[in-house]
């Protein structure tokens, strides 16, 4: 069983973009929407991303706050883009940026398409009182903010959010 420990902050200004060394383009989709996590009737979110020219199916615990229980599994292509036509709600494309920042790996997410605008940005530690240096470009924290989960993008994305949502 692998166990993540992420930390998400919303990103502010480009300062990262100059320290970013690859770019990977992404599209995910969910067999499950938060309404089945939600409701208590499923523990876990169940996706399937394509990554550049690989493909994998995720399964990940329901908790709220940086640490879950993660599940990640190589998956064929054909299959992927199969299995990404039965996902409910809409896709996430987004294009993840790794930053390596005071010596750890941060990936900042690009969202397009309709998460056009939110630009987001995480950690993966080793602890959950790991301490880091967090970059200037990193603002609020997000990581208990279950609107920011790629999971709610996928059913409520960023261009629909209100004001309030998005402040």
């Amino acid at each position: 069983m692998g166990i993540e420990i992420e930390r998400k902050f919303l990103v502010t200004g480009d300062g990262w973009r100059a320290a970013a060394h690859a770019v990977i383009p992404m599209a995910q989709g969910y067999i499950n929407d938060m309404a089945a996590m939600d409701s208590g009737a499923q523990k876990a979110s169940v996706r399937v991303r394509i990554q550049g020219d690989a493909a994998y199916l995720n399964i990940k615990s329901r908790e709220l706050g940086h640490t879950r229980q993660e599940f990640d599994y190589p998956v064929p292509m054909d299959e992927a883009r199969e299995l990404l036509a039965l996902c409910v709600g809409g896709l996430v494309d987004k294009r993840r940026h790794l930053v390596r920042h005071a010596g750890l790996l941060w990936e900042v997410d690009e969202f397009l398409g309709d998460n056009a605008g939110l630009v987001v940005a995480e950690v993966e530690l080793e602890s959950a009182d790991q301490p880091f240096d967090k970059p200037e470009w990193a603002g609020a924290e997000v990581t208990d903010a279950p609107r920011y989960y790629n999971l709610a993008l996928a059913s409520h994305p960023y261009t629909r959010w209100s004001a309030a949502e998005r402040g």
